[in-house]
C-alpha cells in the first residue's frame, strides 16, 4: 500500500459522530507511509449543484470550498465517503458533494472521469438500525458511482450506533474496522454488466 493517499470525507453534521468515529478506527490500521486527509462537509460546506449540462459549460473552481475538494478528490488515490445512514441513505451533505461530481465531469480541461479510473472508492456508514438490509441504497449509490466512474469499489463498512460513542461498543463493526482498507478492491461493475 505505498503511495497511498486516502481522502476520508466527512459527511455527518455532527463533529465527531459514529460514522466519524468507526472511519478513524479503521484509518488507524492504515500503513504510516499511507497520507490520510480527513474534510468535514459540515465545516467546509458546498453550495447547492447547479446543472448547468445544458445551458454552458461548468468553470473550475479556483477558490473555497468546491477548490478545497475538488483538490484533495483529484489526490486521493482512494476516497472514503463517511456518511451516516440518513433516512436509508447518504447525507445530504455527502449527496451534495457527489452532486458536484457531476459538474466536474463538465469542466473542461478537467479531465475528471479518466482522473478517478482505477482509483478506490470506500464507504463508512453507522446505522441506528439493527438490520443491515436497510443499508442497501446507500451501498447502492456508492458502488454504482464508482461503476460510472471505472472506479474500484472497496465496499462499505458498517456499525451499529445512535448516540454520539455508541459504535465503540460495537465489536463486530470494530473487528471489520482492523481489516477493512487490508483487501485489494475489484472494480465496481453495474449489475447488468458482465465480467
Amino acid at each position: 500500500m505505498t503511495n497511498r493517499r486516502f481522502l476520508f470525507v466527512l459527511g455527518s453534521s455532527r463533529s465527531e459522530g459514529n460514522t466519524e468515529l468507526l472511519a478513524r478506527e479503521a484509518a488507524e490500521q492504515l500503513p504510516a507511509d499511507a497520507e490520510q486527509e480527513w474534510i468535514s462537509l459540515a465545516e467546509h460546506p458546498l453550495p447547492d449543484f447547479e446543472d448547468l449540462r445544458h445551458d454552458s459549460d461548468h468553470v473550475r473552481p479556483t477558490e473555497g470550498n468546491a477548490a478545497l475538494l475538488l483538490d484533495a478528490t483529484l489526490a486521493a488515490t482512494d476516497i472514503v465517503i463517511a456518511s451516516p445512514l440518513y433516512w436509508y441513505t447518504l447525507s445530504a451533505h455527502t449527496k451534495r458533494y457527489l452532486d458536484h461530481w457531476s459538474g466536474w465531469l463538465r469542466t473542461p480541461g478537467l479531465d475528471f472521469k479518466p482522473s478517478l479510473a482505477g482509483r478506490t472508492l470506500w464507504g463508512v456508514a453507522t446505522l441506528a438500525h439493527e438490520e443491515a438490509v436497510v443499508a442497501d441504497p446507500l451501498i447502492d449509490a456508492l458502488h454504482h458511482s464508482a461503476a460510472y466512474m471505472g472506479m474500484r469499489f472497496g465496499g462499505v463498512l458498517l456499525g451499529n450506533g445512535s448516540k454520539p460513542g455508541d459504535v465503540l461498543r460495537d465489536t463486530e463493526a470494530l473487528a471489520r474496522a482492523k481489516t477493512f482498507f487490508a483487501r485489494e478492491a475489484p472494480f465496481a461493475r453495474f449489475p447488468y454488466e458482465t465480467e
